[in-house]
């Protein structure tokens, strides 16, 4: 899997901020790595309050709610 994480820990408006969704579509990973993205998306189980992306797990997502 191709990596998409450019932000630490310590950057970004919260904590982990830099392994979010939204992080990967601003750096247009979603674009250069479809197959992957669908692999973090694939049976989603949570979606972001935020930005209404769905995820596998929580911790891509900045504030997520089960689905």
């Amino acid at each position: 899997m191709a990596e998409w994480f450019p932000l630490t820990e310590t950057e970004g408006p919260h904590k982990g901020h830099g392994k979010h969704l939204c992080v990967a579509h601003v750096m247009n990973y979603i674009q250069t790595n479809l197959s992957d993205y669908k692999n973090l998306v694939r049976n989603g189980k949570y979606v972001c309050k935020q930005c209404g992306r769905v995820a596998a797990s929580a911790d891509y997502l900045c504030d997520p709610d089960s689905l």
